[in-house]
């Protein structure tokens, strides 16, 4: 295949697919739920969580009102969720009451956590900082909930047992298949320079 260089960005789709997730948050009574996309580690000591989001979204407003935000990962089978909970507005209807959304108590924050979740982070805003059209913002991951059997022993996510959810973009949801799994050792493969 042929590549195209192009000094126009476009849709700036290329970096996809991405692991999406739900990042909830809450504050003065309200709560919401969110699809992001742009989210990664950033540090593991201290545990440093980031996702980005624009300014203007209500999520972004209660997370800064309280200082804190959790991140779901979820399975394939929860993309309707996703798309559901990324496809409307949180300052007009009670996501968590219109999508039927069940949570589980957090540990150390007040976010919600949410059941379906093969795992989720509890994290503490320690930094907001604004990039173009997006807000990074960065969170001291506090308390992790996870389903054991979802995980190997090494803690790595065990795609025989769980589909995590990928986003190619425009609205296109994929899952993983567990067939085409490599392990490629870095200190082997390193080797042969």
């Amino acid at each position: 295949m042929a590549k195209v260089i192009s000094e126009d960005v476009g849709t700036f789709s290329q970096h996809y697919p991405k692991l999406a997730t739900v990042v909830t948050a809450q504050a003065q009574g309200r709560e919401n739920a969110m699809a992001v996309a742009w989210h990664m580690c950033i540090s593991r000591r201290p545990p440093l969580y980031a996702i980005s989001l624009p300014s203007t979204r209500f999520t972004y407003r209660l997370i800064i009102d309280s200082q804190e935000f959790g991140v779901n990962f979820l399975p394939f089978e929860e993309a309707e969720l996703i798309a559901a909970v990324g496809g409307s507005g949180g300052q007009q209807i009670d996501k968590f009451q219109k999508f039927n959304i069940a949570t589980e108590k957090p540990a150390r924050t007040g976010v919600p956590v949410l059941k379906s979740a093969y795992a989720a982070y509890e994290c503490r805003l320690i930094d907001d900082r604004e990039y173009g059209d997006h807000n990074l913002l960065v969170g001291e991951i506090v308390a992790v909930h996870l389903q054991k059997e979802a995980f190997t022993e090494e803690e790595i996510l065990d795609l025989a047992k769980v589909n995590p959810i990928l986003y190619l973009g425009n609205d296109l949801y994929a899952s993983t298949s567990s067939d085409t799994l490599k392990h490629l050792d870095r200190k082997v493969y390193g080797q042969q320079v």
